[in-house]
């Protein structure tokens, strides 16, 4: 680690440190992740992709890395920036180190960086393109790759990690078997093991898929997997949504919910940093209960009224295409939506994860709700 690097963001703002990974330059858009450990799965969400993360947390690598932390095939983040990290492989279930990982991931990353610093700023200006670079390449041209890199807003993500054809993944367990279709922008497998567990036969289709295609198979429910990028730049599935709505019972994670909603004809919105971390509280209108929730998006859907705040914890509902939705979860740091239940078709969404551990409890019984529900609507 004894490359010099630096981070540098579109407004000039610098950060410099130690490399730390690959032998590489990055760019992309910087966001902060504030998760004290999960850093493997967080590299490895597809949601990622596109973006470089700045781990708030300060010792990053303790505890090594595993085939069984893989959230898919590879690395989607394009680099990690971190305060301290080390290259430990010594721990439980460590089958080798992280900082030897990112190098054979092709990764860029750097250490030493003031992420106090780095993350202050993202917060007062927002998330931006930025990178990191070896010191020995000149501002101007870290400039320049940074401003050839395409914005977040507007941006399509899924066509880079769908699968390029149908995936079949069989259920397991004693229950009786539903078959869901799923739209694959980028699933997670750890949401894949989730769904298999209780007895769901996926098949997983590219998300370049039409309506009549995912109902081929005559599949018990529809679901939308998460996945990065813009979903108002994902036009072609939200038609594909708006083919399913009412016909099967459709249910969406993440990005899922925002397709769901756009289909639905809600609109979206760019958060000013987003929400990545593993730190949220949010309010299940239903139970009255707060869940502390992992999350990972980048925007977030508009309330009736327009604005992206929702004032109060009543369930206000939407008038939409498809018959009344109403809201099912709230998001307490910034009163953003987390969650809309259809009144008049079957279907649901959620826009955190229930499955990514953020402890002390996980939301996994939202994986029971989605499964019974389809199970009695058959």
């Amino acid at each position: 680690m004894s490359r010099d690097a630096y981070v540098l963001l579109e407004d000039g703002a610098r950060f410099d440190g130690r490399a730390c990974g690959a032998d590489t330059h990055a760019v992309g858009e910087v966001v902060f992740t504030t998760s004290m450990s999960g850093y493997q799965e967080a590299m490895t969400d597809p949601s990622y992709a596109g973006q470089l993360i700045a781990f708030t947390y300060p010792q990053v690598g303790n505890y090594g890395v595993s085939e069984r932390a893989m959230e898919s095939d590879r690395a989607h983040a394009r680099a990690a920036i971190m305060r301290a990290a080390v290259d430990y492989d010594d721990a439980p279930y460590a089958e080798g180190g992280w900082l030897s990982w990112l190098a054979a991931q092709g990764v860029a990353a750097i250490t030493d960086v003031d992420t106090r610093a780095l993350v202050r700023h993202i917060r007062d200006a927002g998330a931006m393109r930025g990178g990191v670079f070896p010191a020995a390449l000149p501002e101007s041209e870290a400039r320049e790759l940074i401003e050839r890199e395409p914005a977040m807003a507007g941006r399509d993500l899924a066509r880079e990690v769908t699968p390029p054809s149908v995936v079949e993944v069989a259920g397991s367990g004693e229950q009786s078997r539903v078959r869901v279709a799923m739209i694959d922008t980028g699933v997670k497998r750890s949401i894949i093991a989730q769904l298999t567990q209780r007895g769901v036969d996926l098949t997983l289709h590219p998300c370049t898929a039409g309506a009549e295609a995912l109902l081929a198979g005559d599949p018990d429910a529809i679901f939308l997997a998460n996945g990065p990028g813009d979903p108002a730049a994902l036009g072609y599935v939200v038609d594909t949504v708006r083919g399913l709505v009412g016909r099967k019972p459709v249910y969406g994670i993440c990005l899922g919910h925002q397709l769901l909603c756009r289909a639905l004809g809600l609109e979206t919105y760019k958060l000013a940093f987003g929400h990545h971390g593993a730190n949220h509280p949010v309010k299940d209108l239903a139970s009255g209960r707060t869940e502390i929730t992992s999350q990972n998006h980048g925007f977030a859907v508009l309330g009736p009224d327009g604005h992206g705040r929702i004032e109060g914890d009543e369930p206000v509902r939407w008038e939409t295409d498809f018959g009344t939705a109403q809201l099912s979860h709230v998001n307490l740091y910034d009163r953003t939506v987390e969650g809309l239940a259809l009144v008049d078709v079957k279907g649901a969404t959620i826009q955190y994860h229930p499955e990514a551990g953020p402890g002390p409890h996980d939301s996994l019984y939202l994986f029971d709700r989605f499964v019974d529900e389809i199970r009695s609507s058959r």
